[in-house]
């Protein structure tokens, strides 16, 4: 079983993640972080990227996909928080997605490209 980051280590784990968008998911001991991709295909193949990842960390993401955009939730269910596969999983992530555009606001509604086409249509 993996054990979550200590409470005297989470400032320094975290803080690097906070400046590239992973924000904390109210109520939960998780991080989140939403991507927009140029197209479906560099969205999907940052997902395949990222599951050959997880698949080898034994540390799966919760996430959705819609059109270009990735929406990922990190947590270990194991241990019911953040755990240091989170931090390794999140730094990965952030390597292979150097172009995607990033959602900061989690509260504002997430739109894909096929939604923006429709409405200047």
């Amino acid at each position: 079983m993996t054990d979550r980051i200590p409470q005297d280590e989470r400032a320094a784990a975290l803080a690097p993640l906070g400046e590239t968008g992973w924000a904390a998911v109210p109520g939960r001991d998780a991080i989140r972080k939403i991507w927009k991709f140029r197209s479906f295909s560099e969205a999907w193949g940052f997902m395949s990227r990222a599951a050959l990842r997880a698949e080898k960390l034994n540390h799966h993401p919760e996430w959705s996909n819609t059109y270009n955009v990735v929406d990922v939730t990190l947590t270990t269910h194991s241990c019911e928080g953040l755990s240091p596969l989170d931090i390794q999983l999140a730094g990965f992530m952030d390597k292979i997605a150097p172009g995607a555009e990033v959602q900061r606001d989690h509260g504002e509604p997430v739109s894909c490209l096929c939604e923006l086409h429709h409405r200047k249509a």
